[in-house]
């Protein structure tokens, strides 16, 4: 696997001298400032690969622009509502300049509104570290009775409904505030941060979108843009809905294995393909990880490797993102499925053989604590993730183990 680190710019709490000492090979980013549904230059992007080219003190830094993620697809497209055509043209022109600046891989997501969801960003663990966590009736307290959304009652069980009016009463109104704002975080790192207003604004223009509609909508955009990325030698990977399950009424489209197979045999191009989110699928207990990664590994082409811990068995449950080797997901065994898929591309003589993978999220420790980055992007969270998935990959790998 190729081993690689998310960056969010020169802003970015985690620098670029961080990630070399972290012993990453390359970068996962994006031009997050642009805003959604314009074209990204070729001179920004230029700009982006000067700037993780060097260290602090100005030597280089031998790092380059290796994913792209994301490249956001905008409502208007996922809705097909304005000015759609025109923002798939200009998505089709970025990927150009992605191409002509020497980048392949570009992941995307197809989620409406938000790109995940979390009630806690810095939720407290016994041994003092910190995490994202997702706890279902705190959300249900949001739903229910910040948003208000329409028809929101028919969605939770009287239980739920009880147990979040009890938990909201309890609420002072700095936790309101806070579980509003998480809720509503949106793209990490984008320009976007929306109100609760602009949220049931959002929510309303999807009142009529089934997910079978907006599946259609994604096959539709993928039918313009696969043919164009094989064409130029790129891969793109659409990331898992996170949560994988409805919330807020919202179309989930992406989060089991028969809604990717499906993806996949529609637009059945080998550009068109898949982020393999272990975290995002994770959350649904009925998702056999390493089975996809072998089952669907041809069409694999970014890996994010986290692990969560399931608090509830029943699906739209609580939990919370653990330490890599901690939660519900085998890394062992999924780790074995991916180095199995690489030698199986290399025995084919592909030039894609090796697949890049980030250690996504991290739990916050030690000076994480202090330095307060982005949230599940902290330093030393993710070095530690990084080296205990290096320790898997660098064992299954060795020549006494791989031939036994």
């Amino acid at each position: 696997m190729r081993q690689t680190w998310r960056w969010f710019g020169p802003k970015d709490l985690v620098s670029i001298d961080d990630m070399l000492q972290a012993g990453v090979e390359g970068v996962v980013t994006a031009l997050h400032y642009v805003p959604t549904g314009a074209v990204w230059s070729p001179e920004e992007i230029a700009r982006r690969q000067a700037e993780l080219a060097v260290m602090r003190d100005g030597a280089p830094s031998g790092l380059e622009w290796e994913v792209v993620e994301s490249l956001p697809v905008s409502e208007d497209i996922k809705r097909q509502s304005g000015d759609w055509k025109g923002h798939v043209e200009n998505w089709k022109t970025s990927m150009r300049h992605l191409r002509e600046a020497g980048i392949e891989v570009i992941c995307y997501n197809f989620m409406p509104i938000l790109d995940w969801t979390r009630t806690d960003l810095a939720y407290r663990l016994p041994n003092g570290a910190t995490c994202m966590r997702f706890d279902a009736i705190d959300f249900a307290a949001f739903d229910l009775f910040l948003l208000r959304r329409k028809g929101v009652e028919e969605d939770y069980s009287p239980e739920v409904t009880e147990a979040a009016r009890k938990r909201f009463a309890g609420m002072s109104d700095a936790r309101k505030e806070e579980l509003s704002g998480n809720v509503v975080f949106g793209l990490p790192g984008a320009a976007e941060r929306m109100s609760m207003e602009d949220v049931r604004t959002h929510l309303a223009r999807y009142d009529a979108i089934s997910p079978e509609r907006l599946r259609g909508h994604l096959i539709d955009f993928l039918a313009e843009v696969s043919p164009l990325a094989q064409e130029l030698g790129m891969r793109l990977c659409c990331h898992p809905d996170d949560p994988p399950f409805s919330l807020l009424g919202l179309p989930r489209i992406m989060s089991t294995e028969a809604d990717y197979k499906a993806l996949m045999d529609a637009v059945d191009i080998p550009a068109n393909g898949i982020t393999l989110c272990t975290g995002s699928l994770g959350a649904r207990a009925d998702n056999d990880l390493p089975g996809m990664m072998r089952r669907l590994g041809d069409r694999v082409h970014f890996l994010h490797l986290r692990n969560v811990a399931l608090e509830e068995p029943h699906l739209g449950g609580s939990f919370h993102e653990a330490a890599h080797l901690e939660g519900n997901t085998d890394m062992v065994a999924m780790i074995a499925a991916i180095l199995a898929e690489q030698d199986r591309r290399r025995a084919e003589g592909r030039a894609d053989w090796q697949i890049p993978m980030r250690p996504d999220h991290g739990q916050d420790i030690l000076d994480d604590l202090n330095r307060k980055a982005q949230p599940g992007y902290p330093a030393i969270g993710r070095l530690k993730g990084l080296a205990e998935l290096r320790g898997i990959m660098t064992a299954l790998s060795h020549p006494k183990v791989a031939t036994s």
